[in-house]
């Protein structure tokens, strides 16, 4: 039995729910969601907040057909596997299934898979409807999440790769957000739009925000009720904060000879001077070779200059004395 009941299902979604469709999806979770490791909370929180909004919190089990601009080009997709000629497979392959699973080339692909897995499942290909049938629809979503290896992506709290890898963009993605927010809570027993409330439990500050590290408590919550260590293989929390960049050994001992070689020139002014040519690293070798010419110039001088001045002090001390 999924760990999601269709009771938080509702709870969450935004709207009114087709029972039909959400049991579809749960029917197929029952069957074969441990079997795709569909059996922690943090997983099918993103599985699920990324269906409700694929499918309009389960309303739509196939795509809307206008055609749209966007659907006319269907038609001829090769890289969907539709043929090149106006013959119509664009709208027989629109998407369906609560992941909107779209193109002829897919429909094949899920049926092979279901296939090669022993399921022995009906001609999908000649007859694309047969995915909206129990256990197909819910396995279709299944199959995709699946395929796509997004359960790794789930470990980390990243609904932001997720969202790129069943959209190909950020599509939605405040809504997909939104109904993971929704979802989480509830499961946490807290009411669907208690975000503040969970914010301030989570010692957070209280904005309404479904930020990053609000999104990052969320899974750290959906980790500790689900009896999941932070340190089990492949999970980790959600990233909230800037990458550092990493200089590669190979540049960075490139920078440390010119540093130290620029640093031993400038030591041979007087000292200081090796950190002020390090900006030069990027210059021409002869404008380099100039400046240094000219910095040579400038210290000899300053030394002639300065024995003439120590001359002068002297005569003018005898002087003086006498």
């Amino acid at each position: 039995m999924s760990r999601i009941t269709a009771q938080q299902i509702r709870a969450a979604a935004k709207g009114p729910v087709n029972e039909s469709n959400m049991k579809s999806v749960l029917v197929s979770l029952d069957r074969y969601g441990e079997d795709f490791g569909m059996n922690r909370l943090h997983r099918l929180v993103q599985y699920l907040a990324q269906l409700m909004h694929e499918s309009g919190d389960f309303r739509y089990d196939r795509e809307i057909w206008g055609p749209t601009p966007a659907q006319k080009r269907y038609d001829s997709r090769a890289d969907l596997g539709n043929t090149p000629a106006l013959d119509g497979d664009g709208k027989k392959y629109a998407g369906r299934g609560p992941i909107q699973l779209t193109g002829a080339a897919n429909v094949k692909a899920f049926h092979d898979w279901c296939d090669d897995s022993g399921l022995n499942p009906p001609d999908f290909v000649a007859n694309p409807d047969l995915i909206n049938t129990d256990p197909w629809e819910g396995l279709s979503a299944l199959y995709y999440w699946n395929t796509h290896n997004l359960n790794r992506w789930a470990d980390q709290g990243d609904i932001e790769t997720i969202t790129k890898k069943i959209n190909g963009g950020m599509n939605g993605f405040a809504d997909r957000v939104g109904h993971l927010a929704r979802l989480s809570l509830v499961v946490l027993g807290y009411a669907p739009d208690a975000i503040r409330q969970f914010q301030s439990a989570s010692g957070l500050s209280a904005d309404g925000d479904i930020g990053p590290k609000t999104r990052a408590a969320l899974h750290k919550a959906l980790l500790a009720a689900d009896g999941v260590p932070m340190a089990a293989a492949g999970i980790m929390a959600a990233p909230v904060v800037e990458e550092k960049v990493v200089v590669p050994h190979a540049v960075e001992g490139e920078v440390k000879k010119k540093f130290s070689l620029l640093g031993w020139v400038g030591s041979a002014f007087g000292g200081g001077g090796g950190l002020g040519l390090a900006a030069l690293t990027g210059f021409d070798w002869r404008a380099l070779l100039v400046i240094i010419v000219a910095a040579l110039a400038v210290a000899i001088g300053g030394l002639v200059l300065r024995h003439y001045i120590i001359a002068a002090i002297k005569d003018i001390r005898s002087a003086v004395e006498s």
